[in-house]
């Protein structure tokens, strides 16, 4: 809870008053969880920062600091710790009474930001008339859980699916669905069009013929020809219901009011060549209208061309990305735009946040993030590949992830109705999938093994439900509705109480982190964390046999904890299960 923070950090700014003056009644005090408990509850950690400018030992200011802290029912202990940090024990009075404030919230006590931005997120960027493969997942459940989070927390969220649906590659495809007579009247499926994708681009590599009627036909498609619109829209339809299957199975927000597809802009390309022709940022090289930006260069420090119009007069994706920018912030007034991209595209997107910075367009306040993340690999730690090396279709990755979770589910709840046991086998596969990949730091590669990612032990999905299913387990025993149930906790009776308790109250920190870093696998990291620590707790603490106070304690203690799973897991896109 970020409220314990703040509430530290008011009577921290009062000490600073009498200390430093009152000058420094804004000065942030730098305000934290401890990492380890053995050094207190929280640690303030501006002691080294202030001593600097005093000319004074830090543990000198640290305890003029610790001295000057105002009378209190919050802090029972404080302590200088190394060389000036402070150290600070909460009195069990003051987390108890944040705990049984989070019981009847359904916010588990957590604040919006105290400021809202509007920010503009594109991720999953699948391309038309192609099937979604393993290297979609990624940047779909990525973007999927930053949305839910920025939007928990009251920002103005404009999701982006930048779908590729323009350019030379729809040419060659069309051009190939007219030589075959494609019927579109035929019920098509998207591995039809993969397969005739697949074959347009073998044509077009080696087929000079075919290429050049490809380029013409992307002029044909380009001035609206009738005949070429139909075909592109119908490819555009099928693949819309394959996207639409993929975003269903993985329960990630995308809707079809989010598509904007690389063909939204079109009509923008003319225009963003004559404005940065206009203030002298591009100019003519090789024919070509081209930006350079001084700071980025090749093999030989030669400078790299950002392309915005090509020789032929076509546009390539370079441009398209200049105009969402320039949409995204001067149209919709976006003022944090994020990107969640493989880390391979790093320099592009460099370049494109530098031309949009010489343009105009990107000026502070407003911030333009590149959200890189690593690779999916196989177990051969090479990139993840089907055995005849083809890309894996993501639809079969998570067929085969609800078909192992529903054999693990079949043989360990077999008293479980079976219709019941296929939506548990749904959430745990799928949820599963989506943790194995978000409790990955995002910027590294990770390996994808089914065995531990449908582990019940150590740091998976499957944990964290089964600490959920645990504690629904203890409210059904007692015969209790734990959403009536509002007892106070007021002390302690062992070490694995207190420390559950203070842990719930951490969830708004590493939520707020996760809107600062951008990396889900802070907040993954903590439910593991939490979960580890009710398993603990459960282990340690009879619920349902303790004397009456001690009983009602724990039970307030385990409604708190899946209240906190149920919201952070869900923040992720990740559901929780009642019964295993």
């Amino acid at each position: 809870m970020v409220q314990v923070l703040n509430d530290i950090r008011m009577l921290v700014q009062q000490a600073l008053i009498e200390v430093c003056g009152p000058e420094y009644s804004s000065f942030d005090p730098v305000v934290r969880f401890a990492a380890d408990s053995r050094f207190g509850d929280v640690q303030i950690n501006c002691a080294m920062q202030l001593a600097k400018t005093f000319g004074k030992a830090p543990r000198e200011i640290a305890e003029k600091i610790a001295q000057a802290l105002p009378q209190n029912s919050i802090i029972v202990k404080t302590e200088i710790a190394g060389p000036g940090f402070i150290n600070i024990t909460l009195a069990d009075a003051y987390i108890g009474t944040c705990i049984s404030a989070m019981l009847n919230d359904s916010r588990c006590g957590i604040p919006e930001s105290q400021k809202h931005d509007i920010i503009a997120i594109d991720y999953s960027a699948p391309n038309v008339a192609k099937e979604m493969h393993i290297g979609h997942l990624r940047s779909t459940i990525i973007g999927d859980a930053l949305v839910r989070i920025l939007e928990f927390l009251g920002h103005t969220v404009l999701k982006r699916n930048h779908l590729g649906d323009w350019g030379t590659q729809f040419g060659m495809l069309i051009e190939n669905l007219v030589d075959t007579s494609w019927d579109l009247a035929s019920d098509h499926q998207i591995s039809d069009l993969n397969a005739l994708y697949q074959e347009a681009k073998q044509r077009f590599d080696t087929d000079p013929a075919f290429a050049e009627r490809a380029r013409k036909r992307v002029v044909l498609l380009q001035s609206g020809d009738e005949t070429t619109l139909k075909l592109w829209r119908a490819l555009i339809e099928e693949s819309k219901r394959h996207f639409a299957e993929i975003y269903h199975m993985l329960d990630v927000t995308l809707e079809e009011s989010d598509y904007y597809p690389e063909s939204f802009y079109n009509d923008m390309l003319p225009g963003i060549v004559q404005e940065l022709l206009g203030k002298g940022i591009a100019v003519m090289s090789n024919g070509a209208v081209c930006v350079f930006i001084d700071e980025i260069t090749g093999k030989n420090k030669e400078p790299v061309p950002l392309i915005v119009q090509k020789s032929d007069g076509g546009f390539g994706y370079d441009t398209t990305d200049l105009a969402a920018i320039r949409h995204r912030i001067l149209d919709l007034h976006a003022s944090r735009l994020l990107y969640v991209v493989g880390a391979p595209q790093a320099q592009h997107f460099a370049m494109i946040f530098a031309a949009a910075k010489k343009a105009g367009w990107l000026q502070e306040p407003v911030r333009a993030e590149h959200v890189a993340f690593g690779s999916i690999l196989g177990e051969d730690g090479k990139p993840f590949k089907t055995r005849s090396g083809e890309s894996v279709k993501l639809y079969d990755v998570l067929t085969e992830a609800i078909n192992r979770a529903f054999a693990i589910v079949h043989e360990k709840a077999k008293d479980i109705p079976l219709d019941e046991q296929k939506k548990i086998a749904q959430a745990i596969g799928i949820g599963a999938v989506k943790y194995a990949d978000l409790s990955n730091d995002r910027v590294k590669d990770y390996v994808f093994n089914w065995d531990r990612m449908l582990s019940f032990d150590g740091n998976t999905a499957p944990y964290l439900q089964n600490a959920y299913v645990r504690i629904k387990s203890i409210f059904r025993k007692a015969g209790l509705d734990e959403s009536t149930f509002t007892a106070l906790v007021d002390t302690f009776a062992v070490p694995e109480e207190r420390q559950l308790a203070l842990e719930l109250l951490k969830a708004g920190d590493y939520l707020h982190q996760v809107e600062r870093s951008l990396e889900p696998h802070r907040l993954c990291g903590y439910l593991y964390n939490l979960a580890s620590l009710f398993h603990a707790f459960y282990e340690k603490c009879p619920v349902l046999t303790a004397a009456p106070h001690d009983k009602q304690r724990r039970l307030a203690l385990a409604k708190g904890t899946a209240q906190v799973l149920e919201l952070c897991m869900g923040l992720l896109g990740i559901h929780v299960i009642d019964r295993m």
